[in-house]
């Protein structure tokens, strides 16, 4: 059943908290410096303070701007210096991709928090494994790029912010490369993102190795997927919707929009693997997450889901990996697998099967 869509969406408004007022402004942004080392710096802290209470206080999410230029729908428009930075390294990273004489290149991400920099005080097992994949790799001629995403538990400075939820305002409103962040306003800067876009966009394959907590993905696997929306139908044009003007936006979506796919044609693989419960599941939801991307099963031989030391204890885990040689020669089958598929990727010989139909409810 069609329904009638008024000409003028209403924005829907009244979530958001009130903007802090001077006082409480300044006992967060003094948060960072409590250590007692800090206290002879006490005045310059306090002319900083005002500094950034300023940029909140205006909204000054992107202080440095130049004009779009003749690329973009509206070239007059002030974007961000640093989202243009991140744009281009795309470009630049998807020539890679194409180029048929590069070589072949896989992402192998290593989705659990854990390493031996901060309280867990040992490396993760899934780390482990992804070296395991990343040695399969390369002897089978692939460079293989970790991506080791307990990073941002241990290193300073270093964030996966999460994903706001432009696009269920609108599709045209989520752009390719997320322009969310950095938002210096806000103090929400640190954006491990726009390196992360990158090394997907120059991957001809991904292999995610992951562990499962509570019967899901890990927290830093999923704010990185999170974000990874704007992949999926995100628009590369910002001066469109104004920055992010939801009216505009929503005007576009309604006149129809056609979801482009910016990491489609992609091999993939999984490793997953747990000590209870939930291994099928978050090994299911990944691939079809991927699949909804539009990126290509490398076949059964590259998706593993794995119990380590099943009902044994925690304190014991890697001695059970150590002893589990099996495990270990499955995720290098894994990566034996997902190279080929490159490989067939890249010839034209594997293709992601794409029915000639017009969908009635794009999404």
């Amino acid at each position: 059943m069609s329904h009638a869509v008024p000409k003028v969406i209403e924005i829907r408004k009244g979530q958001a908290p009130a903007q802090l007022d001077r006082a409480e402004f300044g006992r967060r942004f003094r948060a960072h410096y409590v250590d007692p080392a800090f206290r002879s710096e006490d005045a310059a802290i306090g002319r900083l303070e005002e500094l950034a209470w300023q940029a909140y206080s205006e909204g000054r999410k992107a202080p440095s701007t130049r004009k779009a230029g003749a690329e973009f729908a509206d070239p007059s428009y002030d974007l961000s210096t640093e989202w243009l930075e991140t744009r281009d390294r795309l470009a630049q990273a998807q020539a890679r991709w194409e180029d048929a004489a590069a070589p072949s290149r896989v992402l192998v991400v290593c989705g659990g928090a854990r390493n031996d920099g901060t309280c867990p005080g040992e490396i993760s097992k899934s780390f482990r494994l992804a070296g395991y994949a990343s040695e399969a790799l390369v002897q089978q001629g692939i460079q293989a790029d970790l991506l080791d995403l307990s990073w941002i538990t241990s290193d300073y400075g270093r964030q996966i912010h999460p994903c706001k939820g432009c696009v269920s305002t609108a599709m045209p409103l989520c752009h390719w490369p997320c322009s969310c962040y950095p938002n210096h306003a806000l103090g929400q800067t640190h954006d491990w993102m726009a390196e992360i876009y990158e090394r997907w966009t120059a991957a001809h394959g991904v292999l995610i190795v992951t562990p499962v907590y509570w019967y899901q993905a890990p927290s830093p696997l999923k704010l990185m997927i999170d974000r990874l929306v704007c992949a999926d139908g995100g628009n590369p044009d910002p001066t469109r919707t104004g920055g992010k003007k939801p009216d505009k936006a929503k005007a576009i979506e309604m006149a129809g929009w056609d979801y482009p796919k910016h990491l489609a044609g992609r091999a993939y693989g999984l490793v997953v693997h747990g000590d209870v419960a939930g291994i099928e599941g978050t090994r299911r939801g990944l691939s079809d997450w991927l699949d909804w991307m539009g990126l290509i099963d490398a076949g059964a031989a590259a998706r593993l889901d794995r119990y380590i030391g099943y009902f044994e204890p925690y304190a014991t885990s890697h001695l059970t990996l150590d002893a589990d040689t099996a495990v270990q020669e499955e995720t290098r089958n894994v990566a034996r697998a997902l190279a080929q598929a490159v490989a067939r990727v890249r010839d034209g010989s594997l293709q992601a099967a794409q029915p000639k139909v017009r969908p009635p409810r794009p999404k």
